[in-house]
């Protein structure tokens, strides 16, 4: 019995601990793919052990007489990356812990190097080992996380199992109620990255907006090295701008940095420029392709570059609908966001937590904007201290791993969340710790706004959310048509701030069942929706400081609220897009608005 004592202290760390090294850009290191078939066994008591044996140490049979009670070699297979819902019909509402198994030789060991797994992101709760010795454990669903193995990987029959727990929880973040579906397992890439004693851990970039109108611009940065000593110089070269600069490393391993260099090319959706830029410290390079832009707010204007925009956007979810599964590809992000393109947007919110790193990568190239979140969202326990840190880890991972990206210009702390002084000190706390890391970019949230009267009947609707006093772009829901009335009330209601920044609607919409055809009344159909789009772009187009908006959404997805039989089927029909990427007519009547819209801000 000892030794499940040990065990059971071993899977405290399942409540959060976070990783001790972030390594971003962990696809531009030498790394071996781990993603393919893996084993899994089934863990439905969420014990971490099946007839008392521990899940990690896969046991097998030495002779006849031993015991076993589960067994990897003889198990089932789950392909990673990629939801364990959408593979196994009998896994379709599955929550609750998985254990993984891959297996693996590494003939190149060298004792110059250090080893890490990196996974992109598995949902939610995960317990990583190696070898049958517990290397760490992590929290959160959609952020990525890396654990050094460096002492326990060996040249053959290695084997690398995952527990992953997927089960709601009422202090988890999102909480237990969520209008998206519950896609368990590892959902993003899983690596084996290969680094020197002492490498280059991460690394931050960005134009100083202070040097955006001056003939000589400022590139600021600063990077961390990790290992037992450092160097006292690294390098920062970007060959098409003639950089080629030797920088000071700090005692710990950090260093800042400005830059100034000539006739450099800003990032923009109409230029999406990206320069390839090299690190280097001592026997350690990584090589990242980076854009350079600014983003600030003036009064109630969004500038980029110093130039008004207006952010024609659109929402999304993380999934690939045709395959009903978590996005994970570069082919995943290419489809979605050539759809956006082709509706017109500059801009996409991606909804309502973070998003696989390649769609960022792809924005990045294709010139898309981007607001990212995490998934403060219904039922956060606001008063639990442990959930604001969980909070604050959740970001700091995301920050970390997007602060690069050009596309990326809105963090935003919450959607649709009631005040209260618990919940705004919460996200008080949230918007201070993400300025903190990263005041480069603007802060928003989805807010509340007041309803005056007797249901929607009030004329006048005010944006009155008090956290909006922590933003720099006052953003809001608003389903008139939808969810109360009908669209024509659209045409009564004033909407209005009293703040002094910049709007974004960020939602709006109704769902239509797409190839379902009838009058412009009759609810679910496609002319119901266009209807309702025509009637709310109308509304929200005469909003003093409007400078974007992200309807609700693109594309179906998947949702275990929506069960109305023969219209949702378990899919939200608010896209514009069908699961199936048929588009519906609200598609065309937002891309005529946005073609309006384009050409009054060329």
């Amino acid at each position: 019995m000892k030794k499940l004592a040990v065990f059971a202290l071993l899977l405290l760390p399942f409540m959060g601990w976070a990783q001790d090294v972030f390594i971003q850009h962990a696809n531009g290191r030498e790394f071996t793919s781990l993603n393919g078939k893996w084993k899994y066994v089934l863990d439905p008591y969420e014990q971490g052990q099946i007839g008392f044996m521990p899940v990690y140490e896969n046991v097998k049979q030495k002779d006849k007489s031993d015991r076993i009670e589960y067994s990897f070699d003889d198990a089932q297979s789950l392909w990673v990356p990629g939801a364990w819902d959408a593979q196994k019909p009998e896994l379709a509402y599955y929550e609750g812990s998985i254990w993984y198994r891959k297996t693996f030789d590494k003939s190149d060991l060298s004792n110059n190097k250090r080893y890490f797994v990196y996974v992109g992101a598995a949902n939610y709760k995960s317990t990583v080992t190696l070898n049958g010795k517990v290397v760490g454990t992590h929290e959160g669903g959609f952020t990525p996380f890396a654990f050094e193995i460096t002492d326990l990987i060996q040249e053959k029959d290695n084997f690398l199992i995952i527990g992953v727990n997927n089960s709601r929880l009422n202090d988890g973040i999102p909480s237990k109620v969520t209008d998206w579906f519950n896609h368990g397992g590892i959902t993003r890439d899983v690596l084996l990255v290969e680094v020197p004693k002492t490498f280059v851990s991460n690394y931050f970039l960005s134009l100083d907006k202070n040097s955006l109108n001056a003939k000589s611009k400022k590139i600021n940065g600063k990077l961390q090295l990790n290992g037992a000593s450092f160097p006292q110089k690294a390098r920062i070269e970007i060959p098409e701008l003639k950089v080629n600069e030797e920088i000071n490393v700090e005692a710990d391993g950090g260093c800042n940095f400005s830059i100034d260099v000539k006739n450099m090319e800003l990032w923009s959706p109409g230029n999406p420029k990206l320069y390839e830029v090299s690190i280097s410290a001592g026997n350690d390079k990584v090589t990242d392709q980076i854009g350079f832009r600014t983003i600030e707010t003036e009064g109630k204007k969004i500038l980029l570059n110093g130039e008004q925009i207006f952010l024609r956007g659109i929402s999304l979810h993380d999934e690939n609908p045709l395959r009903a599964d978590r996005a994970n590809s570069v082919d995943d992000a290419k489809l979605v966001l050539g759809w956006a393109k082709e509706l017109g947007c500059n801009f996409v919110r991606l909804a309502h937590y973070p998003h696989q790193e390649n769609i960022l990568r792809e924005a990045d190239k294709m010139g898309i904007l981007l607001w990212e979140e995490l998934p403060l969202y219904w039922g956060i326990d606001w008063s639990n201290p442990e959930v604001l840190e969980n909070a604050k880890r959740q970001y700091s991972e995301v920050i970390n791993r997007d602060y690069n990206r050009a596309s990326s210009i809105i963090w935003s702390i919450a959607n649709e969340t009631t005040p209260s002084d618990s919940r705004n000190a919460f996200l008080g706390a949230v918007a201070e710790h993400v300025r903190s890391l990263d005041n480069t970019r603007l802060l928003s949230a989805a807010c509340k706004k007041d309803q005056p009267g007797d249901g929607n009947t009030a004329k006048y609707y005010t944006i009155n959310d008090p956290l909006m006093k922590y933003l720099d772009v006052v953003s809001f829901n608003e389903y008139l048509g939808w969810y109360g009335g009908l669209p024509d009330e659209c045409r009564e209601k004033v909407i209005s701030s009293d703040e002094d920044k910049p709007i974004i609607v960020s939602e709006f919409g109704g769902g239509a069942l797409q190839g379902f055809h009838a009058d412009s009344l009759t609810r679910w159909s496609e002319e119901f929706q266009e209807y309702l789009y025509h009637e709310s772009i109308n509304m929200f187009d005469k909003i003093d400081g409007l400078a974007g908006m992200t309807p609700w959404i693109l594309v179906d997805f998947m949702s275990p609220l929506r069960q109305l039989p023969n219209v949702q089927d378990g899919w939200n029909r608010k896209g514009l897009i069908s699961e199936k990427g048929y588009k519906k007519k609200a598609f065309f009547e937002l891309q005529k608005y946005y073609k309006k819209k384009e050409a009054e801000y060329k």
